[in-house]
């Protein structure tokens, strides 16, 4: 049995501070793990307290996905207090091997993502959807795209304790520079609010979900990292090369790429139709 209580709370986040986790995951694994202290009143008698709090995540309909992430927290947890021997399985789950349409972002959207910011006259919102999706970096990584960087056509992107250095487009650049000129930007970041702050995930989710109303594009669709889908799409159908797509994503397995390689289920259903096996 163990307790979980604010001091122990409170040297579990020193803990994953110092294992230099982002404050995104420090900040949900606080959260997830507060749940589990709220569901057993602070007290852990045994595994089944962790047990019968899975289950309960299961029976409130949470997706698969979400109760893993939960439990990647709480196993966390019980490596941080020392109690491995209770750590729980993760729910198995069959990857989808097609795209479901309704959350796929097209090229035609896109445009119209980017048309209707530049018809408001919201240009920096059109050049960091065009930014996010040329490059395919991740929304917390627009901070490496710096004045400097577009001088010299390469981005140096720190994200989860890996250094990647990716190259940007020379047409991107042109047009962020013209982009800068115009807002005085002479150097640091490009996306900055009108403080002269640097945009963060929240800024930019809110901004894009506003675009997607104007552009009439559905709210499933636009948020920040199915620009990045879309680059991984066009990029895999253009040059057929996981490996190095890999690289540009940032990816320390293929299998994490192949998620954003996906084709549609439509689109799966046409090749299978195509196929020579009914007589």
């Amino acid at each position: 049995m163990f307790l979980i209580e604010r001091a122990e709370m409170d040297r579990f986040r020193a803990y994953l501070q110092e294992r230099e986790c982002s404050g995104a995951t420090v900040a949900k694994y606080m959260r997830d793990v507060g749940q589990l202290a709220a569901f057993c009143a602070g007290r852990v008698e045994d595994k089944g307290t962790l047990i019968a709090f899975k289950e309960v995540l299961q029976a409130k309909g949470y997706a698969a996905a979400s109760v893993n992430s939960m439990l990647a927290a709480v196993n966390c947890y019980l490596a941080f207090a020392g109690h491995l021997e209770w750590k729980l399985r993760y729910l198995k789950v069959q990857r989808t091997n097609f795209a479901s349409k309704e959350k796929e972002l097209t090229q035609t959207e896109y445009r119209r993502l980017v048309e209707a910011a530049e018809a408001k006259g919201e240009s920096r919102l059109a050049m960091l959807v065009q930014t996010i999706c040329a490059t395919g970096i991740r929304v917390s990584e627009v901070r490496a795209i710096t004045v400097e960087s577009l001088l010299s056509g390469q981005a140096e992107i720190r994200n989860k304790g890996r250094i990647r250095v990716i190259l940007l487009p020379k047409k991107l650049c042109g047009v962020l520079l013209k982009y800068c000129r115009k807002r005085g930007i002479s150097q640091g970041q490009v996306f900055v609010t009108r403080n002269g702050r640097p945009m963060d995930r929240s800024n930019i989710w809110k901004m894009m979900k506003r675009l997607g109303e104007m552009a009439k594009v559905s709210a499933a669709k636009v948020f920040p990292h199915n620009l990045r889908h879309l680059f991984a799409r066009t990029y895999y159908k253009t040059y057929k090369d996981i490996v190095r797509l890999a690289d540009i994503l940032g990816h320390a397995s293929v299998d994490t790429t192949r998620i954003y390689t996906i084709r549609t289920g439509k689109e799966q259903q046409r090749q299978i139709e195509r196929l020579p096996l009914l007589l």
